[in-house]
């Protein structure tokens, strides 16, 4: 794909363009970047929807579940009139009608150890969406393995909290950076955190947390802005409260 931007695309992304930080040269990394979305949920459709409207050249959605009534209040990128169609699919469609000039790579399976690592190995930056310790884990690990920079987010009930991983490299400090086991050295208990389907979610709290996701992917693409390696943003939206924790390599 080349990265020259054509009349259009100089058009579409003029407000990215006149910021100095991002300017024609941040567009352009954009419009050759790729990045892989795990999950086309909650967290998953604004990522989604927000980096295909930014400009990144090439999306890949891994999920292996169909689009179901109950989804729709909270994931935005799917419609009543794709109910009972794939994930991957109606998420195409969506990224199509937002930017005909983002390219989507579907993977309709469930990620496991066996798959994970050639397939992170082929995007640039891995966004985690998924709902799931056994995934996150997986995720992380074939991130850490190939050098891959990860965007890691999860939710419950009404908080959620947002981090990025590059634990192959070191810090301003000179220490190397922490990792997912730096931060959850291991899974809670099965039952032990109800999923969403039990505990419930509101839906407007993953569009506040995926659109951070988003951003945290456009900060590491663009290399604009301080990416939040070692911290983790936690957000209280009763409260309407951030919060940033610290955490190091152990």
């Amino acid at each position: 794909m080349t990265t020259t931007l054509t009349t259009d695309e100089i058009e579409r992304y003029a407000r990215h363009i006149v910021l100095p930080e991002v300017g024609g040269a941040g567009q352009q990394r954009l419009k050759q970047a790729r990045v892989l979305v795990i999950g086309a949920g909650g967290l998953g459709a604004p990522v989604l929807e927000y980096l295909a409207a930014a400009g990144v050249g090439t999306l890949g959605i891994v999920d292996d579940d169909t689009v179901s009534l109950s989804n729709l209040q909270r994931q935005v990128i799917h419609g009543t009139d794709t109910i009972g169609m794939l994930k991957t699919d109606s998420a195409r469609a969506a990224i199509a009608r937002i930017n005909p000039n983002t390219a989507v790579e579907t993977h309709t399976f469930r990620l496991s150890a066996d798959n994970a690592p050639a397939l992170v190995a082929r995007y640039d930056i891995t966004v985690d969406g998924s709902d799931n310790f056994e995934t996150r884990y997986t995720v992380a690990d074939a991130c850490a393995s190939a050098h891959k920079p990860l965007v890691h987010a999860a939710v419950g009930r009404f908080d959620g909290s947002v981090t990025v991983l590059k634990p192959f490299e070191d810090g301003k400090d000179g220490k190397p950076n922490p990792g997912y086991r730096d931060l959850f050295p291991e899974a809670p208990p099965p039952g032990l955190v109800p999923s969403c389907a039990e505990a419930g979610v509101l839906g407007a709290l993953t569009g506040v947390v995926g659109t951070l996701q988003a951003m945290e992917a456009i900060k590491l693409i663009t290399g604009i802005g301080e990416p939040l390696i070692g911290r983790l943003l936690l957000y209280d939206a009763l409260a309407a409260r951030f919060e940033t924790i610290r955490y190091a390599r152990r």
